[in-house]
């Protein structure tokens, strides 16, 4: 069974930088997409920043200028890299890995991302 194991993550200040990453335990086949989604409060999981085969990328209007994803497919597991700069106190919530192949979706487990004002 497949599993996103997330890293990263942490409290900064407003205008700070994070980095969150997540690999697969084994190489997921059949990928098309992965990224990032996140949890602000009780909302809903929303996306934040995808990558699909090919290289395409999409990010949340919110986020876009501010944030970059980086997808690495090498032989034995997937990666996707979230960079994040120039944070603000809105990102702050749990940010989630996601990975699409067919009709499977995988999720990582969380990470907390704090933005103090």
């Amino acid at each position: 069974q497949v599993q996103l194991v997330e890293s990263g993550g942490g409290a900064v200040q407003t205008g700070g930088s994070l980095r969150l990453s997540c690999r697969s335990t084994e190489k997921i086949y059949g990928l098309n997409t992965m990224g990032w989604y996140r949890r602000i409060g009780g909302d809903e999981r929303e996306p934040v920043a995808l990558q699909t085969n090919g290289g395409a990328t999409s990010y949340a209007r919110s986020v876009q200028g501010r944030f970059n994803v980086v997808r690495t497919d090498a032989q034995s597991e997937n990666t996707v890299d979230l960079q994040m700069d120039n944070l603000k106190p809105e990102d702050t919530g749990v940010y989630y890995c996601y990975a699409v192949a067919g009709l499977s979706i995988y999720w990582g487990q969380g990470t907390q991302v704090t933005v103090s004002s």
